[in-house]
């Protein structure tokens, strides 16, 4: 039997989109508060994306195959603070 697990982070995960849509920053801001910033274009050079849940994404570094996340905002659609989880993909 399936069984369907409870998403423990669905209102905090809410709050943050609601929070990045109401004061979408430029990408100038964006790399001053977290270093490098990502268009679509540039993620999908840099990463392999394995998955979405809002505002997050699960990637792995194309590069080195290290995985981790990235918080996205929607308009302007930018990818930043990637935080690595450690875990190396084959």
């Amino acid at each position: 039997m399936l069984t369907t697990q409870q998403d423990t982070t669905k209102d905090s995960r809410r709050q943050m989109i609601t929070d990045l849509s109401s004061r979408p920053d430029s990408r100038t801001e964006l790399e001053f508060k977290y270093g490098q910033v990502w268009d679509t274009h540039e993620l999908c050079a840099d990463f392999n994306v394995q998955s979405f849940l809002a505002p997050f994404v699960l990637v792995a570094r194309k590069e080195d195959g290290v995985r981790g996340t990235l918080v996205f905002q929607t308009r302007p659609r930018f990818y930043f603070d990637f935080t690595p989880t450690g875990g190396i993909t084959c």
